[in-house]
């Protein structure tokens, strides 16, 4: 890599610090939260897509929903009710969409998240 590639790289990782450090806390929880739930969603075969069912993968999906729950559960007492309301919300709906894709469903408490959030009854 020449000098000049290697200053603009610098230059490059230098703006993007200064864009993270003017975003707030609560709107970079939010967003990793949006991505994660979409992320979700797709696994779960949510997707408004015609090959969704083919996008379904369960254990992914697993996985994404509980480490959102993570997310939402130790996010919520420092960002306030009303941002953690709709995430806490879109996580639920998650959690019966899996719950009703699913084959076999889990235990009450046994499902994606609920060791986080306790059970999900819908």
């Amino acid at each position: 890599m020449s000098d000049e590639q290697l200053d603009d790289l610098q230059h490059g990782v230098e703006d993007q610090v200064r864009e993270i450090q003017d975003v707030p806390a609560v709107e970079l929880i939010n967003t990793t939260a949006i991505h994660l739930m979409t992320a979700a969603a797709v696994k779960c075969g949510l997707a408004d897509l015609p090959d969704a069912a083919e996008q379904t993968d369960l254990d992914e999906a697993r996985k994404l929903i509980t480490a959102l729950a993570g997310l939402v559960t130790a996010a919520a007492p420092e960002i306030g009710g009303a941002h953690a309301a709709p995430l806490r919300d879109g996580l639920r709906t998650l959690q019966l969409a899996f719950r009703e894709a699913s084959t076999v469903p889990d235990e009450h408490g046994k499902g994606p998240g609920e060791k986080f959030t306790g059970p999900v009854y819908g």
